[in-house]
């Protein structure tokens, strides 16, 4: 099995962010949240300005970006101030523990960036994703809400303390 590399991007490397966030559009828009289209259209200066609010966590094998992450440094519910979002990996290099790398990499910089407690939404009938934020630590909190990005779906709200030593 090849080395899975995480990194975290830099505004310069906004290129990268945006192929995997497209990729990611293409081909699980019902999990993800977002357009294609408009996405697509989005500016360098647009894309290098998401930079502000978000870190944008990758994972390659053999030199091919295949998975994302973003994460943003936010107070919210629960005592979480590092929200995950857009978790998504490429459907040819699913299953070989990306994401479980890429939290690793979370644990790694949790005091350093802020990221001790992390919380995340997936939607209710996501139950794949659920398992797996499950078997990464995250546990379910508080009722289902009705989601606001896609109608009359709701999403579980799941929260995880960094593990580190």
């Amino acid at each position: 099995m090849s080395q899975i590399v995480v990194e975290l991007l830099s505004a310069d490397q906004w290129q990268r962010a945006k192929s995997l966030r497209l990729a990611s559009l293409g081909d699980s828009p019902h999990a993800i949240g977002g357009d294609l289209e408009s996405e697509s259209a989005q500016s360098e200066t647009e894309w290098r300005a998401k930079f502000e609010k978000l870190h944008y966590l990758i994972a390659s094998v053999e030199g091919i970006d295949c998975a994302i992450m973003t994460i943003e440094n936010l107070a919210g519910a629960f005592g979480a101030k590092a929200w995950i979002g857009a978790c998504w990996s490429s459907p040819q290099y699913r299953a070989i523990g990306l994401l479980r790398a890429m939290m690793k990499y979370v644990d790694q910089h949790a005091l350093e960036k802020g990221w001790q407690r992390q919380g995340l939404f997936v939607l209710e009938d996501n139950e794949l994703a659920i398992a797996v934020y499950e078997r990464l630590g995250f546990i379910a909190m508080g009722e289902p809400m009705l989601s606001t990005k896609f109608q009359g779906k709701f999403k579980i709200l799941m929260i995880r303390d960094a593990v580190t030593s």
